[in-house]
């Protein structure tokens, strides 16, 4: 399997983000990627080369001009007034407030984010553009007939709405790449985000569309984040309304209650019998990550790859999260090698 990887994701590296009260360092950070990479390359499973540049058109099919202009600019503006720390907000547009877009940076960054957890340093801006355009390698492999692929992006991207920010994410890589099939003549792609938390970016950019299928398995809202979305009634909407589907599951759930939700969501992606499958494939499921309540174990990655592959199609593997650093590249490079193991027993 073909891996694209930037060594531009370093060039992002927050000093810190709100959780729990506290300004604390990034759970995010450049080491997830690097052990990733070691893995891909000590199992060797296949050849890892960087991403060709696609340009901005294709964020702008799923990121609004206006976003992807404030974000390439902001941290300039921030340094023309003499700041050197992280750029984080700490106002929003709550409920009682006006949704209006003020002009000064900080009114703006508050506009165009929904948590403090994805903080703008020198770096962000390249790091995210690059992260895209791995994600972009990666389908243009699979669009020229690769089976597979993996897009080692970082930073994640899937809680990116069209025109927000939060949650690490920035651009959406795996709606980037959605949005890339369909421009190059597929008519129907489903995503699968088996990451910890709801997808909420990406299921915001496509919930009134037909043309793409959301599926996400995830920690219940209702306890976790990102608290706003991923409750089992968000069905999609208009022309989109069928087409989303939320498996939100409770602390503590482990192998068994997982894979049974992940057997319900290939059933449905199944029946909707998509043309190329994207997966968000974040590995913070597993039951010593920090900041997550599942308890998958390494050997359960394999069998995750093992199930995907059975749906059969070409498969696009983005990267998104997991924050256990020791594991991270065992359990994501176990789903890889899962998927392989299965595939090359079907051709058998």
């Amino acid at each position: 399997m073909l891996t694209i990887y930037s060594d531009d994701h370093r060039l992002h590296h927050g000093r810190c983000e709100l959780i729990d009260g506290q300004l604390m360092p990034c759970f995010e950070m450049p080491s997830r990627a690097d052990h990733v990479l070691q893995r891909v390359k000590a199992r060797n499973i296949g050849p890892v080369s960087g991403p060709t540049d696609f340009g901005r058109e294709p964020l702008r099919r799923v990121h609004s001009a206006d976003y992807l202009n404030f974000f390439e600019g902001a941290w300039a503006r921030w340094a023309e007034l003499g700041r050197d720390g992280d750029l984080l907000p700490f106002t929003w547009p709550a409920r009682t407030l006006r949704r209006v877009k003020p002009t000064s940076l900080l009114g703006e960054l508050g506009y165009y984010s929904f948590d403090a957890g994805a903080p703008i340093t020198a770096g962000t801006w390249q790091a995210a553009y690059s992260a895209a355009q791995v994600a972009l390698t990666a389908q243009a492999a699979i669009q020229a007939g690769a089976h597979s692929a993996f897009a080692l992006c970082r930073p994640p991207g899937h809680h990116a709405a069209s025109d927000v920010m939060g949650g690490y994410c920035y651009l959406n890589n795996a709606a980037i790449a959605a949005q890339a099939f369909l421009d190059h003549g597929h008519q129907r792609v489903a995503i699968l985000d088996v990451d910890y938390h709801h997808g909420n970016g990406t299921q915001e950019i496509f919930y009134r569309r037909s043309d793409v299928f959301f599926a996400s398995i995830h920690g219940d809202p209702q306890a976790e984040f990102p608290f706003f979305l991923g409750y089992a009634d968000e069905q999609g909407e208009g022309p989109g309304e069928g087409c989303n589907v939320n498996y939100p599951l409770p602390a503590g759930s482990d192998w068994a209650t997982w894979s049974n939700a992940l057997d319900q969501a290939c059933q449905r992606i199944d029946a909707y019998a998509p043309d190329v499958l994207v997966i968000s494939l974040g590995v913070d499921t597993f039951k010593d990550d920090p900041i997550s309540q599942f308890k998958l174990d390494s050997p359960d990655y394999l069998a995750m790859g093992e199930r995907i592959a059975r749906l059969g199609k070409p498969t696009l593997f983005v990267m998104e999260g997991g924050y256990a650093v020791e594991e991270i590249g065992i359990n994501a490079v176990n789903v890889l090698e899962g998927f392989e193991r299965a595939q090359q027993e079907a051709q058998a």
